[in-house]
């Protein structure tokens, strides 16, 4: 029989690294020419909302989160500033110096995945995931964190302390990190030592810093600065009304300039809006409480079976993460970065069953740079195809999350194997005891920090001017 074509291709040669270093980095290269060069104003306007903030902290005295209530933490302000190098002025030097800022930590990151045994398949995901998901990869604040989120995951096992360490450092720039402080904490052998001690202490440094340079009434801020908003038109839970706008002038599509997002009114998009600011609560909670009853089902084999592990903490990560997904009344595109942390360590370890999420998780992401930049006017005015791959998109959210559920509850038939015949009581080693009382403190209410869009109430100062209190401005702009 005739050989079939794709067998005289070396498949080998996709498992060396030089080759997944350069299409990583010509990913990043491609990426910043779309951004900088092609399309700045709707891929990389945020860019200069951040260069503005820095300019204006320079010149007249007034930084954000120090000076102004602002929607981002203090530590937002670190990155802003540093890509300040390439000019504060009007041209493209602040936009390629953050581009080459991301590309280092990005590169940082990588070097440490390529390590791991399955590192380049993990590379090589990763790669692909930068090129479908697009600019808001590499132009948002989001950016920043993901590296650090990849790299706190990978060390979760072995350094907790530092991986602690760097997840709180991504929560005081994009709050969204900590939240996968929860998993890290429910696996640790000592985790009040070496999971909260190195975060309170990284915290009350970043805030004693913001109040000792005059940051006292704004050092918590981002809590509160975004109660004012609406049902954001990407959002999962915007998803019914987004679809009945197709059919009735009843529900309205608005840009809310103060806040600078596009939103839903009419027909109960206000209550869902809020409605969905308590089931974002809830829905941490939940997940924190699914993960504390994995661990305890899983019992001694938690702490001999690294597998088991690994993956309590890498899909208890996806888990906090579609719950804030998910549940979000705020669905900005550069959202979706956030699952490559859990993804792409999962690969690099070798965690069976996640190779039905990792491709899903692709076409989100290849569905999402299609509504942003690419086509984000045909949803703000109604377009039906662009609005049902919005919808599709938002499905695939919820059936990830769905996954994710059903993998830990059912971890044997999410993986393919037999289910395991497990004991009815299981013994706690003596130096995991802690963690008994500790993960059931972790169920209580930890969801109104998960990110800044949780608050229901206005910051004390009131209404913020519209520059501090910009967020994710979606179409021409998408913070936070």
């Amino acid at each position: 029989m005739p050989r079939h074509p794709f067998e005289e291709i070396d498949l080998s040669r996709l498992r060396r690294p030089s080759l997944v270093w350069t299409a990583f980095l010509a990913v990043h290269v491609w990426i910043g020419i779309v951004g900088v060069l092609m399309i700045p104003k709707a891929a990389f306007w945020d860019l200069d909302l951040y260069r503005y903030w820095v300019w204006l902290g320079v010149h007249t005295g007034q930084w954000p989160s120090i000076d102004a209530a602002w929607v981002y933490p203090a530590g937002a302000l670190l990155p802003m500033i540093l890509a300040g190098v390439g000019g504060l002025g009007y041209g493209a030097g602040y936009a390629v110096a953050w581009c080459l800022m991301v590309t280092a930590l990005d590169a940082a990151a990588f070097a440490v995945l390529l390590r791991r045994r399955h590192g380049v398949v993990a590379g090589w995901w990763w790669t692909a995931f930068l090129l479908l998901l697009g600019p808001i990869a590499v132009g948002r604040l989001d950016a920043i964190v993901v590296p650090l989120a990849v790299v706190g995951l990978l060390w979760g096992l072995d350094r907790p302390a530092v991986a602690s360490f760097l997840l709180t450092v991504g929560a005081w720039i994009k709050v969204a990190p900590g939240g996968l402080v929860a998993s890290l904490f429910l696996v640790s052998r000592r985790p009040w030592r070496d999971v909260a001690a190195p975060a309170i202490a990284t915290s009350a440094l970043v805030a004693g810093t913001v109040i000792a340079v005059g940051g006292r009434d704004t050092v918590a801020s981002f809590l509160t600065e975004q109660s004012a908003r609406g049902l954001q038109i990407e959002a999962v839970g915007a998803t019914p009304w987004v679809l009945a706008a197709l059919l009735t002038p009843r529900i309205e599509r608005w840009f809310n300039d103060d806040i600078g997002s596009w939103e839903l009114r009419g027909l109960g998009a206000t209550q869902m809006a809020d409605l969905l600011g308590g089931l974002f609560a809830i829905g941490l909670m939940v997940a924190v409480a699914l993960l504390w009853w994995r661990r305890r089902r899983l019992g001694r084999r938690l702490w001999t079976d690294r597998t088991a592990r690994s993956e309590v903490l890498v899909r208890g990560a996806l888990l906090v993460t579609l719950a804030m997904l998910v549940f979000n009344k705020v669905g900005s595109p550069q959202y979706i970065s956030w699952l490559t942390g859990p993804v792409v360590v999962a690969l690099a370890i070798g965690l069976p069953g996640w190779r039905r999420t990792a491709g899903l998780v692709l076409a989100v992401g290849a569905a999402t740079q299609v509504v942003f930049p690419w086509l984000y006017g045909e949803i703000t005015y109604g377009g039906a195809g662009t609005t049902l791959l919005l919808a599709a998109r938002n499905g695939a959210l919820v059936v990830l999350l769905g996954w994710t559920v059903r993998a830990l509850v059912r971890p044997d038939e999410a993986a393919g194997r037999r289910p395991e015949a497990l004991p009815d009581k299981f013994d706690v080693p003596d130096d995991a005891a802690e963690l008994d009382d500790a993960a059931a403190a972790m169920a209580q209410p930890i969801g109104s920090t998960a990110t800044g869009t949780l608050s229901t109430r206005r910051s004390p100062t009131g209404r913020t001017s519209p520059v501090m209190a910009n967020d994710e401005v979606s179409g021409s702009s998408s913070l936070e």
